[in-house]
């Protein structure tokens, strides 16, 4: 395995927090909190780099607050030089650790997403049904309360395979122990920020251990992972069951985590299959019920948004032009026109 001894003045350079800089403030221009960093950027990023230089950094504290995506989710959101650095470690720690990843693992990179991995699912469901004249069995599985049960200890350790740059692994560590979620006890600190970019990396260096497992060990072909989410086709229900507590031993033995009991499906291909915000059928591809609800309602909310002047025509043309995008990925002609209909109904009421 290939491993990397000097990247922390790479991470750390002025020309490198620049261009992290240049990549975070990108639709955040009119946020207060980045105006007041802009405002003496030079002297602000001279003197980050100085104090990770002299090994003086200390990470800040978070805000939090919580979103409905679809789910409540508790997002903790830093400071504004904090989420520079982040950018600053991510452009080169990716590349680093993309090199490793499996094909079929779809989150958070890039000529990856949702509908490369919905995609992938269907050619697996085509192959092992063989054009669904044969019966194919899906496995779909969830770990539970993934972002909050990531324990740093073995985070560190699988970062430490492959980054031999003391200095580097210092700052890792600096950005990893700066959060801990209620999942924490007095022997073990777990936890991921949401909000974090360093976060959605360390969640695929940290799962890439079970993708690795489960592709070479298991010898499995038939797998894709978005995330906490993951699926398996197989060619009976009986295949995919004797795998299940193979999968949980893994994980829980050397991750440190547990599937959601209540989010372990097994489904005949005929049934159809609930994957990343769409529902696979023999076929065809439909948008899952609650996808569709809350496009709907992000649609009025964002023209009640255009009627006060909150946003500008160009917004809510991006806003719907989003939202087709999303149905274009499925069977949905008659939902498309419903979505116009609607739209031109709330705009001139």
């Amino acid at each position: 395995m290939k491993n990397y001894n000097n990247i922390f003045e790479k991470i750390i350079s002025p020309e490198n927090l620049f261009l992290a800089w240049d990549s975070f403030k990108s639709n955040k221009r009119n946020k207060a909190d980045v105006q007041r960093f802009e405002w003496e950027l030079e002297r602000n990023i001279f003197q980050l780099h100085r104090e990770l230089r002299r090994g003086a950094y200390k990470h800040g504290a978070y805000s939090s607050f919580y979103i409905q995506d679809p789910k409540q989710r508790h997002i903790h959101k830093a400071d504004v030089r904090d989420r520079v650095l982040h950018h600053a470690v991510f452009s080169v720690l990716d590349p680093i650790f993309e090199e490793t990843f499996i094909s079929n693992s779809y989150s958070c990179r890039i000529g990856k997403g949702t509908h490369k991995g919905v995609s992938a699912l269907e050619k697996f469901i085509r192959q092992i049904s063989q054009n669904y004249s044969k019966p194919c069995f899906i496995l779909k599985c969830d770990i539970k309360q993934f972002f909050g049960s990531v324990d740093h200890a073995i985070l560190k350790n699988i970062l430490k395979k492959r980054i031999k740059d003391e200095n580097a692994r210092w700052l890792l560590e600096q950005i990893i122990d700066s959060f801990s979620s209620r999942q924490s006890d007095i022997f073990y600190v777990r936890g991921l920020p949401i909000g974090n970019l360093t976060s959605q990396l360390f969640a695929n260096v940290y799962l890439n251990e079970l993708d690795q497992f489960i592709k070479h060990k298991l010898k499995i072909k038939n797998y894709a992972r978005y995330t906490d989410d993951f699926v398996i086709v197989g060619n009976t229900k009986k295949e995919l069951e004797n795998i299940l507590p193979k999968i949980n031993s893994f994980l829980k033995n050397t991750l440190s985590l547990e599937l959601h009991p209540k989010k372990i499906v097994i489904r005949k291909q005929s049934q159809g299959i609930d994957f990343l915000g769409y529902v696979i059928l023999p076929h065809y591809r439909l948008l899952r019920t609650k996808t569709k609800k809350r496009i709907f309602k992000k649609l009025k909310m964002r023209i009640a948004q255009y009627k006060t002047g909150k946003i500008d025509n160009k917004s809510l043309n991006q806003s719907l032009q989003s939202y087709l995008g999303v149905l274009s990925h499925a069977n949905t002609h008659k939902l498309k026109e419903k979505l116009l209909n609607q739209f031109w109904f709330w705009l001139n009421e």
